[in-house]
Order: structure tokens, then C-alpha cells, then sequence
């Protein structure tokens, strides 16, 4: 494999880690868990022995990536996020067979210091603004934001925010691509 460690980086034996990945100071990858090639995982990050991180995944710096959590290609992991993977972490009980899993699926932006709650799927191309804690699962498209998280909109792949017509049509400034709003669905059309 053809990747880049800094000196003071951990990447445990066992770990698989992508062509072209780029691991910063202070991180730590475990043994069993899988980057994908041309990542990019910041300064001191972990990542847990179960994760698996996709294509073209940007972890920024200060995020713990905890065993239950997959991300697709082309994710976006703000500075300072948080995953958990436990919903009621007592220090007394151990509850390692409780983990449940977190599905970040592909192009998702999730903002600095936003917290996921386990055991929820975030859709394609969700955006999910600085700060937002995340409760449950999230549609593909979706600009979700605030404590608990709510939709505020839509977003598009290339990041801009939607505002779709009378006919439920919308144009995304910056690619030009169309989409279209049913049944409260956003989809390329």
C-alpha cells in the first residue's frame, strides 16, 4: 500500500488503509479497520477496529470514529464531530455487545462539532450544519441543523442549497443539475 503516516501517527498492524491516504499527527487507526484510498484523516483522530471509511473520505481534526460506523465515498467529517455508539454508556456496565451501527452514506457533510446519535442511517448528499445534534435517520438531501436536528431544506450534491418551484423542480446554482421534490424525496432528474 501506497500511503502516507506521519511520525507520531498510530496505524495499528491489521489496518487497511488506501493508495494515497494521508494520516496527520497524533492519530490512531486500529487493527481490523479499513480506509479507502485517497482519504484524508487529520490530526489527532481515531478510528476504531470495526469502522470502515470509504473513498475520498475527509476526516478533519479531533474526531473519534467509533466501531459501528461506516462511511461511503466522498464523506466530509467536520473538525471536532462526534459519533457515538452506545444510547445509554454507563462506566459500570459494560455494553460492547449493545454497539449499534451508524451508515454515512456517500457525499454526506457533516459539520464541525455535530453529534450522531448510533443506530441511524444519514442519506446520500445530506448536509448537516455545524453544531446540529442528530437524532434519528436522515433523508438523502437532506440540510438538517439545531438541537435536536431538524430540516430546514435540501441540499445538493455540489453543496448549494435548494429552492424548488410550484412544480417541485429545483436547480442547483453551482453544477447546473436539476432536481426534483415528491412525496418529500428529493432525486436527480
Amino acid at each position: 500500500m501506497d500511503f502516507f503516516a506521519h511520525d507520531t501517527a498510530v496505524v495499528d498492524n491489521g489496518a487497511v488503509i488506501g493508495d494515497g491516504t494521508k494520516i496527520w499527527h497524533f492519530s490512531h487507526v486500529m487493527s481490523g479497520a479499513s480506509i479507502g484510498s485517497s482519504c484524508t484523516i487529520g490530526q489527532n483522530v481515531y478510528i476504531a477496529s470495526s469502522v470502515r471509511l470509504g473513498r475520498n473520505v475527509k476526516v478533519q481534526n479531533n474526531v473519534s470514529i467509533y466501531d459501528g460506523v461506516i462511511c461511503e465515498d466522498d464523506v466530509f467529517l467536520g473538525p471536532s464531530m462526534v459519533f457515538t455508539n452506545v444510547i445509554n454508556p454507563r462506566s459500570e456496565v459494560s455494553r460492547k455487545r449493545e454497539y449499534k451501527s451508524t451508515l454515512v452514506r456517500r457525499g454526506v457533510t457533516i459539520g464541525a462539532n455535530a453529534t450522531i446519535l448510533c443506530g441511524i442511517e444519514i442519506g446520500e448528499y445530506a448536509f448537516i450544519g455545524a453544531g446540529s445534534v442528530v437524532l434519528e435517520s436522515i433523508k438523502p438531501y437532506e440540510l438538517v441543523v439545531g438541537n435536536p436536528g431538524k430540516k430546514v431544506g435540501w441540499m445538493s450534491q455540489h453543496g448549494a442549497q435548494l429552492r424548488f418551484n410550484r412544480e417541485g423542480f429545483a436547480y442547483c446554482d453551482e453544477s447546473k443539475q436539476r432536481y426534483k421534490l415528491e412525496d418529500d424525496k428529493v432525486i436527480l432528474a
